[in-house]
């Protein structure tokens, strides 16, 4: 099935042991003395294919019963690559960019590695990390909490490709929390044993209740209010290994907008009948949020994409 997606189309206003569960990191991401990692945004592809393409991606490294994105239309996408011999990068997380100098992620990709961070956008255009706060809550074995931000050494430049999502207002938009028209993105496996993507992959997923994902039938009480659960509730769609840390996106028609409502966080295999994707649930975490960036950005002022965001047509930038 092909879906047909609201698309991006200008900025609004100012500038807007793991036991069971394993998290949608590669298997191998790791090991070794793999010293450093570079976040590559997903608007490089429109630019400089080669960019986008995390051809040595780690093995076990996309979106499970997706389809390939058309360039550009995820523009706040951001692949965390992992620095191999040969002076080669290998897909390992994916990253949101909320505004010109930040970048959210799941906090179990960046937790127990010392390395350095870059983002390399278009023309490799790289930017060095200045700082990154994991959530002091964050229990790894659980998955609780797992949120971490970036704050980039300097601001990105915004272009037709290169845009932040709205994190979600205080007071969310009728519907929105249990929408039908969300997104996920992604450079990760296509199966629980396939091979990962050489270009962003996207799908449709839908809102799963709580009381359903976190019955008997499902993670049976391992699912807390924090976190949301997206996917189908007949399995075959799902975010997978590697997907951890990108955007769960919704639209909501009413504001013409796409909300980041959470961040891939983990699951029972990928695709799985009954186990959904589990997300960050962004509503619970927006006052950090909003406390993290003000902090990050003392004295460079930046905007906060709480209410100043994409707006949406049906069209692709180009």
């Amino acid at each position: 099935m092909v879906f047909v997606f609201p698309r991006p189309s200008s900025q609004d206003g100012a500038r807007c042991s793991w036991g069971r569960l394993n998290p949608r990191l590669p298997r191998g991401a790791g090991n070794g003395a793999l010293p450093l990692l570079c976040l590559c945004a997903a608007f490089a592809l429109l630019i400089k294919p080669s960019l986008s393409q995390p051809t040595n991606a780690i093995p076990g490294s996309r979106i499970v019963g997706g389809q390939d994105a058309v360039v550009g239309s995820w523009p706040w996408a951001v692949s965390l690559q992992l620095r191999r011999p040969g002076n080669n990068f290998a897909h390992v997380c994916g990253g949101v960019l909320v505004n010109e100098n930040s970048v959210l992620t799941a906090g179990h990709c960046v937790t127990g590695r010392e390395y350095v961070f870059m983002l390399i956008a278009g023309h490799t255009v790289k930017r060095k990390i200045r700082s990154i706060t994991v959530h002091p809550e964050f229990k790894r074995e659980t998955f609780e909490n797992d949120i971490a931000l970036f704050a980039l050494g300097y601001a990105v430049r915004y272009s037709g490709h290169i845009q932040p999502i709205c994190l979600p207002p205080a007071e969310l938009p009728p519907g929105l929390e249990n929408g039908t028209e969300c997104f996920i993105s992604g450079w990760g496996r296509t199966s629980e044993q396939g091979t990962p993507s050489p270009v962003l992959r996207e799908a449709q997923v839908e809102i799963i209740p709580y009381s359903t994902c976190n019955g008997s039938e499902s993670y049976g009480g391992l699912v807390n209010r924090n976190m949301i659960c997206a996917g189908s509730r007949f399995g075959e769609v799902d975010a997978c290994q590697g997907d951890s840390g990108g955007p769960l996106a919704c639209y909501h028609a009413g504001t013409n907008k796409y909300y980041l409502m959470g961040i891939s966080s983990f699951g029972l295999g990928c695709g799985r009948p009954a186990y959904p994707g589990i997300y960050v649930r962004l509503t619970q975490y927006r006052a950090w949020i909003t406390s993290e960036l003000l902090s990050s950005t003392a004295g460079n002022p930046v905007s906060i994409p709480l209410t100043v965001c994409l707006t949406l047509a049906g069209m692709v930038l180009v």
